[in-house]
């Protein structure tokens, strides 16, 4: 079964693809959930005339997009949390705390698309995550936690 998707789908791919899924995940999930339209021809062909006209769109996003990802590679950021005597933290970092410390940083990350590669973070110490902020632009971020 083929769909147009609607929305990015996390494993599955991003807005206005035509993905091939399983009948039953097609209209039981996707299709219901509004994740995703049924690929009939006449969809397809409103499918192609809408890519038509975000051609030039993505372009320029995928421009900033790279340069974001240039800065956010040069960019280490802290991440202040209480902490025991021997390292240890009170509870563990998540992408909420990084998506604020970028934000503060002044770069606007949606939590969505962080993944930390060493999660749960439980003691101080440099830590790397991915942000995935367009269409095949992943960057990687090295972050410090410390203690406050």
């Amino acid at each position: 079964m083929e769909v147009i998707l609607k929305k990015n789908v996390s494993k599955l791919g991003y807005s206005n693809e035509i993905v091939k899924v399983k009948p039953g995940y097609g209209r039981n999930f996707l299709i219901p959930q509004g994740y995703a339209v049924l690929a009939t021809a006449s969809a397809k062909k409103a499918h192609q005339e809408i890519l038509k006209q975000k051609s030039h769109k993505e372009a320029k996003l995928l421009g900033e997009a790279q340069g974001i990802a240039d800065k956010l590679g040069a960019l280490e950021v802290k991440i202040a949390t209480k902490a025991g005597d021997n390292g240890k933290i009170f509870g563990s970092i998540n992408t909420i705390q990084l998506s604020d410390a970028l934000k503060k940083a002044g770069f606007e990350v949606d939590r969505k698309s962080l993944k930390i590669k060493d999660e749960p973070i439980k003691e101080l110490g440099s830590y790397e995550a991915e942000v995935n902020l367009f269409k095949g632009v992943v960057q990687t971020v090295k972050f410090e936690v410390i203690e406050e």
